[in-house]
């Protein structure tokens, strides 16, 4: 039995099988990829005098998606560096090193005769013991193993990988019917663990969970759509956020996934069904395969059911109308009911405002939602036991804000399962003999705690330690404090958790309080703090609108001390004689990073976007941000004054000028904001768990609050180099004068001002002249219009 797993193998290189890859490599296995051997020279091989028999032809296929993984755009790998950790090689060099891995996923074209001649070739190098699995979307785990031998059975099953690998959440685990209960058990904690995913248990049925419902879903939609003869841009008004789904919707989903997958996928489900009415929903309409035939598959061939065309003014969105296959400019489209769910504040309360108000688009949306809610019910125990697994799966795999039942829930049982039937709809047995059990909906709060239908009665949610739900604690009634900005939570044996929850989280001076108040509580009352959120950004920095009125009334004393305030908030944290750590995620961006920094140790989700991007809005870090780096860079040359600073503080004054920003928190390395006991934990539901468990540690080692440093500077001369390197980016024209202007404050705050190279200054002394920095650049009307346009179009303005 494998109890852990260091090395894989990949077989197939192509786009998802890369994919896959690079995301193991992030989780720091290694990994072996490899695919066929080619049968013909390229050019450039010929040119080069190559031949079908050398290691670099034979490896090209592997070797060369290596290469395109870090290219790709949006990035498959975390960090450029982990494409290192995979080896490119061939089925038939390199099939015996498959007995040195502990894991083997088979990614090869979806054909059961392929995949299971391939698993032969797998089994007479087979060291026993080693996992195998099938990334496959809906192939049947036990027809492909069903000629393989039994203990080979016993440790292979399918792993369906959500594409992107790094970016979908959703992993389903299939059991076939020899598969080892402990292998599977082990699997899925390795997958969520290690691998950072949401593993669903799928049985072995056409598609499994989320491709199975999530495909008679949209082709539910597409036909009500070519009944009824509603346009493309009314079907993605009514299945996106109104329906707490996706901005994508039905047809921009569609045309991202490609419409030639999407006919595949159904297809596999028509072909291996039986019942009737199910083959006539999963038999793909003719306007759909006519697409296909035509090459308008979608996004990868530049049109679909949108396509972007070149106009005299720039470019312009354009939708197909299906009656006479031309395309249009699309449209926007409003009614009652969408602009009542765009106004209603959650989920919930925007499905009910669409649903509740009535009008076509009302009516349409409940077309396309009943079907799906009554299919999902009558699956039940077909393709997964319990209706979490239904949920999860939808909500992982489709970025559905709701599984169908949490959905049915939030519409009314009662109310909905009365008008399905009056409507003359077959409503499942399971769900009326619920409903007359005296049950209003399948899942129940108790307390904080979650119960759900199972098997005729309620049961408890199976919740991990690692899971820590900052919402099922407040309703627990474990928040300590709290205002309008942020409160401070119990998150267990004797840990604070200070949580924003301001609009954006956007610090104003709210969270800033709350800050002060918060470490004074910890200091008195508790063992550590963990700085973390359940908002959809960590924080996208500090609240703008505000510095921009106080400025633009000239109300300078007013702009001082809110900076003050910031900067003194931030320093009360650093001094909190109890461990402090913290875990961002998403979108964490300019006030948000100074929040951070001021920790014992940061816990980044992979998914963490970091980066002081202050000069966007005109003006520069000023709540510790450049203090902290010229710290970072002085702490290199501790006891060393012979250490030259300048290419690290060049290095900060690059990252903050260009506004550079993490492309993943591993990539907070390259950038220079991850810290030597900083970390990355792969699964983003753990972190505020792994984040207590380190200020924990931190408390057990005997925490002893560390020093104020003196910081060395790079003084007047280390600013001359920095000015004249903005200088030459001006004259180069890829600045402007007000980007130079920011840039020359920059280089004299992270310098250190007018002293004398190598001379040691304090925080407090850093932070005045990031403060005085600040307050001059507010003055200027270029920040002024920074500020303004970034409030009202959402992006930085150059000027």
């Amino acid at each position: 039995m494998v109890n852990q797993i260091q090395k894989a193998a990949v077989i197939g290189s192509g786009v998802m099988g890369a994919a896959i890859a690079a995301h193991l490599a992030g989780a720091g296995i290694s990994c072996l990829l490899l695919d066929i051997v080619p049968t013909v020279l390229t050019d450039e091989e010929t040119k080069a005098g190559l031949t079908l028999e050398q290691p670099k032809v034979r490896n090209r296929l592997a070797a060369g998606a290596i290469e395109r993984l870090k290219k790709t755009n949006p990035a498959p790998l975390y960090s450029e560096a982990f494409a290192a950790r995979i080896t490119p090689g061939n089925l038939e060099d390199d099939l015996a090193r498959l007995a040195g891995v502990d894991w083997i996923i088979e990614v090869v074209v979806e054909r059961l005769d392929v995949k299971k001649q391939l698993l032969a070739r797998i089994e007479q190098v087979w060291k026993p013991g080693t996992i195998v699995s099938s990334n496959t979307s809906g192939i049947s785990i036990q027809a492909m193993a069903e000629d393989c031998g039994p203990e080979f059975k016993r440790h292979f099953l399918g792993t369906h990988f959500f594409n992107p690998p790094r970016y979908m959440k959703l992993l389903e685990i299939i059991p076939g019917e020899s598969t080892d209960p402990e292998i599977l058990r082990f699997m899925a904690d390795f997958c969520e663990k290690r691998l950072g995913k949401g593993v669903v248990t799928a049985k072995d049925t056409p598609n499994f969970i989320a491709n199975r419902i999530g495909t008679y879903g949209l082709l539910v939609t597409l036909r009500e759509m070519l009944e009824k003869g509603y346009t493309v841009e009314e079907v993605d008004a009514v299945t996106g956020p109104a329906l707490g789904r996706p901005k994508s919707a039905t047809f921009r989903t569609l045309d991202l996934v490609g419409l030639d997958t999407f006919v595949h996928v159904a297809r596999n489900v028509y072909d291996l069904v039986d019942n009737e009415a199910e083959k006539t929903i999963f038999d793909v309409p003719a306007a759909l395969t006519g697409m296909v035939e035509q090459g308008w598959i979608g996004e990868k061939k530049g049109q679909g059911f949108y396509k972007k065309v070149k106009t005299e003014t720039g470019k312009e969105i354009q939708a197909l109308h299906l009656g006479t296959m031309e395309y249009a400019p699309s449209r926007k489209i409003s009614s009652a009911s969408l602009e009542a769910a765009k106004n209603a504040k959650g989920t919930a309360g925007k499905i009910k405002a669409l649903l509740s108000t009535p009008d076509k688009y009302s009516e349409l949306a409940w077309k396309v939602v009943k079907p799906v809610l009554l299919y999902s019910a009558g699956k039940l125990g077909e393709i997964a036991d319990s209706i979490v697994e239904i949920d999860n799966a939808m909500k992982w795999g489709f970025n559905w804000d709701l599984g169908p039942f949490e959905l049915w829930d939030v519409i009314g049982l009662e109310r909905s399962v009365k008008r399905m039937e009056q409507e003359g709809d077959t409503v499942p047995a399971w769900v009326k003999e619920w409903l007359a059990a005296g049950h209003t909906g399948f899942y129940e709060k108790r307390e904080g705690t979650t119960f759900y239908y199972n098997r005729g009665m309620y049961k408890e949610a199976d919740t991990r330690p690692e899971h820590i739900s900052l919402k099922a604690l407040k309703q627990q009634n474990k928040t300590i404090l709290s205002n309008s900005g942020a409160s401070l939570i119990d998150i267990g044996d004797g840990v604070a958790c200070l949580e924003f929850h301001s609009p954006n989280n956007a610090i104003g001076a709210d969270i800033l309080t709350m800050v002060q108040k918060s470490t004074e509580e910890v200091r008195r009352n508790y063992r550590g703090m963990v700085l973390a959120n359940e908002g959809r950004h960590f924080c996208v920095g500090a609240n703008v609108m505000i510095l921009l009125m106080e400025a633009q009334d000239g109300e300078w004393d007013e702009v001082d001390s809110i900076i003050r305030l910031f900067q003194n908030a931030m320093m009360t944290l650093k001094k909190l004689e109890k461990p402090v750590v913290a875990a961002p995620h998403s979108m964490t961006l300019g006030g948000g990073v100074e929040a951070c920094l001021p920790a014992d140790r940061i816990i980044f989700s992979p998914e963490t976007y970091f980066g002081l991007v202050e000069v966007g809005v005109g003006v520069i870090p000023a709540g510790g941000g450049c203090k902290e780096m010229a710290l970072r860079s002085s702490r290199l040359a501790a006891g060393n004054p012979e250490v030259d600073l300048q290419p690290y503080i060049n290095h900060y004054f690059e990252t903050i000028g260009m506004a550079k920003v993490s492309g993943s928190g591993y990539d907070t390395k390259r950038l220079g904001y991850m810290g030597p006991r900083d970390s990355v934990v792969l699964n983003g539901d753990h972190r505020i768990y792994t984040a207590k468990q380190a200020v924990l540690a931190m408390d057990r080692e005997g925490y002893v609050l560390p020093q104020e440093e003196k910081i060395r500077v790079v003084g007047d001369s280390g600013k001359a180099v920095l000015q004249i390197a903005s200088y030459t980016m001006k004259l180069g024209g890829y600045i402007s004068d007000h980007d130079r202007l920011i840039a020359n404050k920059l280089a004299h705050v992270l310098a250190g001002g007018d002293v004398p190279a190598g001379s040691l200054v304090s925080e407090q002394y850093m932070l005045d002249l990031e403060r005085e920095a600040f307050l001059s650049l507010c003055g200027e009307p270029k920040t002024q219009q920074r500020m303004q346009h970034m409030l009202s179009k959402g992006k930085p303005l150059r000027n």
